[in-house]
């Protein structure tokens, strides 16, 4: 093989090197820069206690996500917590010329939604955020990674980052999915079958013609759960699918520099015989609707098969925090909450998918089922297209963009000791409110768990 061949990821990488120290890290150049009312108020502060500016503003897209209320968003913000944070990232962006996209503007939502949808996210870039599911735009050909608070600073004050390389993977997914499996069930099942460590100091590439079918929205869930399996992020090589689904969005480029652009990213692929660390292949056939039983994304089985037997002292206190016992079948499982949401899946196709199902149906009474759109933009489009009223009609709560009941950090919480059937992309103790049981599944599982009342194979 030529030592000139390269991955997809060595090469956005490499044309991202600011400068480097010989066998140690390098400097990265940040093309985008994802900000939200969490992780940036301290990164702020750092900034101005050593007197530094914001060096490139314009390359910052901020909103306001995870802790915002889901219900009466044109009103005064109840919880303090959240009012401090939003009315401090508000602040900041003024003070520093930063454009953000506030409660009440058309552009607001989860960060990972919007960004893609306004044509922002574009193949080749490379793009960080005080969020670990940053990994979701490398479904565009991106380097995409979450960094802490103390790297937030860094990309505020210089455009870039000290970093070292990581490895290269790459998993293959080939063959034909079965008709009801789902982008997440993909994912689901390669975490299920590698492990939640497998990815770590890892960038993945994922190739097969699994993946290059896939829309954008679900190459974008299978991206967004890389962190889960431990790598640092997950890339899928730009193609048609790409380039269609940016054209004419709101920053997209235009006229001369959209066919400059097109021609360069049409470079994006793993040389023919790029030679990776670590590879997997799986088959497309072997994969079923999936849904997690345990405390990890990688605890996880298809909806034919009964709790396993745990492998260890992590397996068996997760199933005791589950209430679980080996060899329970899971439509025992006492569910009465669905959520459907999060930046892994509250884009429009996803609520396609689900109104597609439930038109006609109605919600199993018991069952507390919440409809989280990921932007203002998806709202627009679910109305547009009447899927509002299939949600209303079926018994289903609809809520305003955020993050919701993906994680404990709002006022949308699973309460202690209820099982939730969600969309999101973690299930750890806790995530979805103290002592709160949390089955990860795609949009058509939760959504007949939600017209069934039970998890059902069917």
């Amino acid at each position: 093989m030529s030592a000139d061949k390269k991955t997809l990821f060595d090469k956005v990488w490499d044309s991202h090197v600011v400068d480097s120290i010989p066998q140690g890290p390098q400097m990265i150049y940040i093309d985008r820069h994802l900000i939200h009312e969490v992780t940036s108020p301290q990164a702020f502060a750092e900034l101005e206690a050593k007197g530094l500016k914001v060096f490139r503003p314009q390359q910052i897209t901020a909103t306001v996500d995870h802790n915002v209320p889901t219900l009466n968003q044109d009103k005064p913000i109840r919880d303090q917590l959240s009012k401090k944070q939003i009315e401090q990232l508000m602040e900041n962006c003024e003070k520093n010329h930063i454009e953000v996209y506030g409660l009440g503007h058309p552009y607001q939502g989860i960060v990972h939604v919007i960004s893609p949808e306004l044509g922002i996210t574009q193949p080749g870039m490379s793009i960080v955020c005080g969020d670990s599911h940053t990994s979701t735009h490398g479904a565009f050909g991106a380097i995409a990674f979450g960094i802490g608070t103390s790297q937030v600073a860094q990309v505020l004050a210089s455009q870039c980052l000290l970093l070292e390389k990581p490895k290269s993977m790459r998993i293959r997914v080939d063959g034909t999915l079965n008709v009801e499996v789902q982008p997440k069930d993909v994912i689901l099942y390669i975490i299920s079958k590698i492990g939640t460590d497998a990815g770590t100091g890892f960038f993945c590439e994922y190739a097969g013609n699994v993946f290059e079918e896939m829309s954008m929205e679900g190459r974008m869930t299978i991206c967004n759960m890389s962190i889960e399996m431990g790598a640092r992020g997950g890339m899928i090589a730009p193609d048609e699918t790409t380039y269609a689904y940016l054209k004419d969005r709101k920053f997209s480029p235009k006229g001369e520099k959209w066919d400059s652009q097109l021609k360069y990213w049409k470079s994006l692929k793993s040389d023919e015989d790029a030679v990776f660390d670590v590879e997997y292949h799986f088959r497309g056939e072997d994969i079923q609707p999936m849904i997690t039983y345990g405390t990890n994304p990688g605890m996880g089985i298809n909806l034919s098969e009964s709790i396993p037997r745990p492998e260890n002292k992590s397996q068996e206190k997760a199933l005791a925090y589950m209430g679980f016992q080996e060899g329970q079948s899971i439509s025992d499982i006492p569910v009465n909450y669905v959520f459907i949401g999060s930046c892994t899946n509250a884009r429009i196709e996803d609520f396609r998918s689900v109104a597609a199902y439930i038109k006609g149906k109605r919600k199993a009474d018991h069952i507390h089922a919440l409809i989280v759109p990921g932007s203002q933009q998806v709202v627009k489009q679910m109305c547009s297209e009447g899927l509002d009223k299939i949600f209303a009609e079926a018994g289903f709560r609809i809520r305003q963009p955020g993050c919701s009941a993906c994680l404990a950090m709002n006022e949308d919480k699973i309460p202690e000791g209820e099982y939730c059937v969600s969309t999101s992309n973690r299930n750890f103790e806790g995530r979805q409110g103290q002592g709160a049981r949390t089955l990860l599944a795609s949009p058509l599982t939760a959504a007949k768990v939600a017209v069934k009342g039970k998890i059902l194979n069917i």
